[in-house]
């Protein structure tokens, strides 16, 4: 993947050094969604996630450049997913982000063209995310980026407890 440039940001591969202000963003991220009791994450677990012997997802940041710039601004995570009505893989958008004073600066569409085009080097047959219902500039982006937004899909999760419970079920 090359390195997308602008005249204030360079979107490149996230790299280790990068991880302590990767994990600031995500708790940043997490108190945006009113999530943040959930993050659980460390350096340590990122460090083996994306760059351990079998890499879990990966991750672009977004880096300030320019006069008056420095440090990460924003970033996604992805991963490979797999469509069987397709046949192939795709790319899943676990995250993107863009800190406050970056935002409506073409950073966060640059995050995500730079995903789209791995997607498409890659011959992904879908490139897919989730947005909360209630962030409305998200999906007004995402809209004039000419992507869907399947109101008829909702998402299932089972946490690390449902795991463990999944034995105990009754073989009815």
């Amino acid at each position: 993947m090359s390195d997308f440039p602008s005249d204030s940001f360079l979107v490149r591969p996230a790299a280790r050094g990068d991880l302590g202000e990767l994990l600031a963003m995500i708790r940043e991220l997490a108190e945006f969604e009113h999530l943040l009791d959930q993050v659980t994450a460390t350096e340590e677990d990122l460090a083996a996630s994306f760059f351990g012997e079998r890499p879990a997802a990966e991750a672009l940041v977004a880096e300030a450049v320019g006069p008056g710039g420095s440090g990460l601004v924003g970033y996604a995570v992805f991963f490979s997913s797999f469509s069987t009505f397709l046949g192939r893989a795709g790319v899943w958008l676990e995250d993107i982000y863009v800190r406050p004073p970056h935002r409506r600066k073409g950073c966060g569409q640059a995050l995500l063209k730079a995903v789209g085009a791995i997607a498409k080097e890659r011959g992904a047959g879908r490139y897919e995310w989730t947005v909360l219902d209630w962030n409305e500039n998200a999906i007004a982006l995402y809209r004039r980026m000419g992507a869907q937004v399947l109101p008829e899909w909702r998402i299932v999760r089972m946490d690390r407890r449902g795991l463990g419970q999944l034995d105990q079920l009754d073989q009815a």
